[in-house]
Protein backbone atom coordinates (compact mmCIF):
# COMPACT_ATOMS: atom_id res chain seq x y z
CA UNK A 1 0.00 0.00 0.00
CA UNK A 2 2.08 3.10 -1.08
CA UNK A 3 0.81 6.29 -0.45
CA UNK A 4 1.52 9.48 -2.14
CA UNK A 5 1.72 12.76 -0.94
CA UNK A 6 -0.62 15.92 -2.50
CA UNK A 7 -1.49 19.44 -0.83
CA UNK A 8 -4.92 20.51 0.03
CA UNK A 9 -6.34 23.79 -1.02
CA UNK A 10 -5.39 25.18 2.19
CA UNK A 11 -1.81 24.03 2.41
CA UNK A 12 -1.99 20.73 4.27
CA UNK A 13 0.12 18.12 3.49
CA UNK A 14 -2.07 15.21 2.40
CA UNK A 15 -1.51 11.57 1.91
CA UNK A 16 -3.25 9.24 -0.34
CA UNK A 17 -4.10 6.03 -0.96
CA UNK A 18 -5.60 5.11 -4.52
CA UNK A 19 -6.89 1.51 -5.34
CA UNK A 20 -6.11 -0.93 -8.40
CA UNK A 21 -8.56 1.29 -10.56
CA UNK A 22 -6.04 4.69 -9.84
CA UNK A 23 -9.40 6.23 -7.64
CA UNK A 24 -9.00 7.49 -4.41
CA UNK A 25 -9.05 4.51 -1.41
CA UNK A 26 -8.25 6.32 1.64
CA UNK A 27 -7.08 10.77 2.18
CA UNK A 28 -5.53 11.62 5.16
CA UNK A 29 -3.55 14.80 6.74
CA UNK A 30 0.07 14.24 6.81
CA UNK A 31 -0.06 15.12 11.21
CA UNK A 32 -3.03 12.49 11.54
CA UNK A 33 -1.24 9.58 9.28
CA UNK A 34 2.04 10.30 10.89
CA UNK A 35 0.70 10.13 14.44
CA UNK A 36 -0.59 6.75 13.76
CA UNK A 37 2.22 5.73 11.93
CA UNK A 38 4.59 6.01 15.32
CA UNK A 39 1.38 4.40 17.74
CA UNK A 40 1.77 1.53 15.52
CA UNK A 41 4.85 -0.82 15.13
CA UNK A 42 6.09 -2.42 12.55
CA UNK A 43 5.78 -5.98 11.73
CA UNK A 44 9.99 -5.90 11.34
CA UNK A 45 10.13 -3.88 14.89
CA UNK A 46 7.88 -6.46 16.30
CA UNK A 47 9.64 -9.36 15.16
CA UNK A 48 13.19 -7.93 16.25
CA UNK A 49 11.46 -6.82 20.21
CA UNK A 50 9.73 -10.84 20.36
CA UNK A 51 13.59 -12.15 19.32
CA UNK A 52 15.29 -9.67 21.72
CA UNK A 53 12.64 -10.62 24.83
CA UNK A 54 13.46 -14.73 23.76
CA UNK A 55 17.01 -14.39 23.78
CA UNK A 56 17.23 -12.24 27.31
CA UNK A 57 14.56 -14.94 28.51
CA UNK A 58 16.79 -17.74 27.49
CA UNK A 59 20.03 -16.14 29.26
CA UNK A 60 17.85 -15.51 31.89
CA UNK A 61 16.61 -19.39 32.11
CA UNK A 62 20.14 -20.62 31.91
CA UNK A 63 21.46 -18.33 34.51
CA UNK A 64 19.20 -19.62 37.07
CA UNK A 65 19.95 -23.22 36.58
CA UNK A 66 23.26 -23.04 36.96
CA UNK A 67 24.22 -23.50 40.29
CA UNK A 68 26.77 -20.97 42.26
CA UNK A 69 30.62 -21.44 42.16
CA UNK A 70 31.64 -22.60 45.12
CA UNK A 71 34.85 -21.04 46.40
CA UNK A 72 37.51 -23.85 46.87
CA UNK A 73 38.62 -24.29 50.22
CA UNK A 74 42.06 -23.79 51.35
CA UNK A 75 44.09 -27.28 51.74
CA UNK A 76 44.15 -28.41 55.22
CA UNK A 77 47.74 -28.28 56.86
CA UNK A 78 49.24 -30.24 59.38
CA UNK A 79 49.49 -28.72 62.56
CA UNK A 80 52.55 -29.38 64.79
CA UNK A 81 51.43 -31.06 68.25
CA UNK A 82 52.93 -28.92 71.52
Amino acid sequence: MARTTHRSTKGTKLYAVRDAEGQFKDIQTFKRAHGQDVKRASKAETMTDMKAAATKKAAKKSAAKKPAARKAAPAKTARAKK
